[in-house]
């Protein structure tokens, strides 16, 4: 092997990138390019009924916006190419037939032509026996040549399965230590499926082999088969990698982190409001009852945002793409998720990329699962977005709202908007959280509603001077401001604030938030105000005041 290590992550293109496959991805880069290697992005797309080519973009989006650049894959955004092309596994079939032919030619592997109800009684006779169920080929290979060229000529459906030696394997991992499966464990697996497919298990050592990935890093779930995989090394004559298996993340509850928790938050508030129908611009009705009707069907990624957003509700992050829509910062993502299974020591918690490809080695990656602390990740990203400089969170703010809420920045000038990114950066956990709780400032003015909660009540209604008589005797002096600037609104407010309420800042302030905003939260209210503008300002003053009796 070559002493500088070469690396791979080859998702299969499903959908968005889940963030336990970028942990993955991101210790095989780091590893490698921290070591003056490779690190090789190749997508296993031999899956026809989970595989599609806008997965496969999106994979490569989700990569490329963390910062894991590739050496060799497919080429995105400036990254990929290479000479161990193609990267994509559907388009390698002709090189994987041609091995394949070498193997059955070899003795090495066969055709087998069991039909699917065939084998599914052979499992059931032998789960009524009380045995385990293992293939037995042996029928299979007893056929002569000319009856399996005969059956093929004829379009018989047919796989090709590994002949399997009847000898202990076993597996030396860097991370979980030593294991040994005893012999016969192993079926005579299959290499290529009846659609004309290779399977995972084969595509995946001949790519390893032909890319030169001198260690193969991987979820934990792929363990077991690495026995299949080293057997069909041994078959080819091809070298053994090092292996290395990672723990799963889980939820802080233990429960695996699936796209079925967006599902069931969905699910659990539609029946709380008992809606009947879907929210108008959401989901088809038709769709929206086969979802209903049946807890195994999902809402696709579009349906499921929509329908969140109509309801006002936050769904779990589970994929990349999901903590990108939140406002997350990609840096952060990587320094959190880098913790989820290892650790620099020395305490260290706030890290960079550069430090992550200099620190990371498999000796400090833990065996057992990584829960995968929400409040913690909030926590880093608030950090990192009050930490930036004031320039920078405002334009990387601009950039989200341009991605993710154009309607938002459209109604917007850039000024009005600098305005609102400054007065929302010390209070910002996320990019994303400058929209969310700022909807007020571009909502129609006669759409406006209020909040009648008892903080609301609280603020405006009460002994005179109550809020109805600030926001009454305030709309008066607005009328007189000519300079719509904050420092000229302060001085305004400061004014009467003087005269009615001692100086009392607050019992002037929140009764105007109210009236402007609908409810008690918004930015520094005199930046508020400069953003609405005058007009806006006073026309949602006069509505306040009908709608509270004033």
């Amino acid at each position: 092997m070559s002493q500088a290590p070469v690396t791979r992550f080859a998702p299969s293109p499903s959908g968005h990138l889940h963030v336990g496959g970028a942990r993955t991805a991101l210790f095989c880069w780091a590893y490698a390019k921290g070591r003056g290697g490779k690190f090789i992005l190749r997508i296993e797309d031999t899956d026809q009924k989970r595989s599609s080519g806008a997965a496969s973009v999106g994979f490569l989006k989700d990569l490329a916006w963390l910062g894991i650049d590739w050496d060799e894959g497919p080429e995105h955004a400036g990254h990929g190419g290479g000479t161990h092309g193609p990267y994509f596994q559907s388009e390698r079939l002709d090189l994987y037939n041609r091995i394949l032919g070498e193997l059955v030619e070899a003795g090495k592997a066969y055709y087998a032509f069991d039909t699917a109800e065939e084998l599914e009684a052979r499992r059931a006779e032998a789960k009524a026996a009380g045995r385990a169920y293992r293939y037995d080929g042996s029928s299979q290979m007893a056929l002569p040549k000319d009856e399996v060229e005969r059956r093929l000529a004829a379009g018989m459906p047919a796989v090709i399965r590994l002949k399997c030696p009847p000898q202990p394997i076993t597996i030396k991992d860097e991370i979980l230590g030593e294991a040994t499966l005893p012999a016969g464990e192993v079926d005579d697996f299959v290499l290529r499926k009846a659609d004309g497919f290779p399977t995972y298990h084969f595509a995946v050592v001949v790519d390893d082999e032909l890319m030169g990935v001198t260690h193969v890093l991987r979820a934990q779930e792929h363990f077991n088969n690495t026995t299949k995989h080293m057997l069909l090394q041994d078959a080819l004559g091809y070298r053994r990698p090092t292996y290395g298996h990672f723990s799963i993340i889980t939820n802080p509850d233990g429960s695996k982190m699936s796209k079925r928790d967006k599902d069931k938050l969905l699910r659990k508030t539609v029946v709380e409001r008992a809606l009947a129908a879907p929210p108008a611009g959401t989901v088809a009705q038709a769709r929206w009852d086969a979802w209903l009707s049946d807890k195994n069907t999902q809402l696709d990624f579009e349906e499921a945002n929509a329908l969140a957003d109509a309801l006002g509700i936050q769904l779990p992050e589970i994929n990349v793409d999901d903590f990108r829509r939140s406002g997350y910062l990609p840096e952060v993502i990587c320094n959190f998720l880098s913790l989820n299974g290892w650790s620099p020591g020395g305490d260290v918690e706030k890290f960079d990329m550069q430090f992550m490809k200099e620190r990371f080695d498999l000796k400090r990656v833990v065996k057992t699962p990584a829960k995968f602390d929400r409040a913690k990740l909030l926590n880093f990203n608030c950090d990192a977005i009050t930490g930036m400089p004031r320039e920078e969170f405002v334009g990387r703010a601009r950039a989200h709202g341009r991605e993710f809420h154009p309607q938002f920045m459209a109604k917007l000038t850039d000024a009005q908007f600098e305005l609102l990114a400054g007065a929302s950066h010390e209070r910002s956990k996320t990019l994303d959280e400058l929209f969310r709780v700022n909807r007020f400032l571009v909502t129609a003015d006669d759409a406006l509603a209020w909040e009648r909660t008892k903080n609301v009540e609280k603020v405006m209604a009460g002994a005179e001077p109550n809020g109805v008589t600030h926001v009454r005797a305030l709309a008066s002096v607005f009328e007189g401001v000519s300079d719509w600037q904050p420092a000229a609104l302060e001085a305004a407010i400061g004014a009467y604030a003087a005269s009615a309420t001692e100086g009392n800042l607050g019992k002037v302030a929140q009764p105007l938030r109210v009236a402007v905003s609908g409810g008690t939260v918004s930015p520094p209210i005199f930046d508020t105000l400069a953003i609405l503008g005058k007009a806006s300002t006073l026309e949602r003053m006069r509505r306040c005041l009908q709608a509270f009796g004033g």
